[in-house]
């Protein structure tokens, strides 16, 4: 399983960060075009509303399950949400996978 959260992690940077950097070179950071733009059709709403549940779905978790394991460096994959739940999950788990396979049963 590791290997798979692997090149989760690696896929859930690239393809996310593909998209938007091409925007941001273009745009910079306007937060107020960015906004327009997430929300300009109900089909971007609906991804944007999906992303942003499931982004603070996967930081209860990693919280909950991080501080429950005694995980070291749990919170590193909240600073993975800045690129999305995309990173930041599948991060969680291989430190989580990686956590419990040092810790005797």
């Amino acid at each position: 399983m590791p290997l798979v959260y692997t090149v989760l992690c690696i896929a859930g940077t690239v393809l996310p960060l593909a998209q938007f950097a091409p925007w941001l070179a273009a745009h910079g950071l306007d937060m107020p075009l960015l906004v327009q733009q997430a929300l300009a059709t109900p089909l971007s709403a609906f991804a944007w509303s999906d992303v942003l549940v499931s982004g603070a779905a996967a930081a209860i978790f990693i919280v909950a399950e991080g501080r429950r394991l005694g995980m070291r460096r749990w919170w590193l994959p909240l600073l993975g949400l800045g690129v999305g739940p995309s990173l930041a999950l599948p991060l969680f788990l291989l430190l989580r996978e990686r956590h419990l396979q040092r810790t005797p049963a």
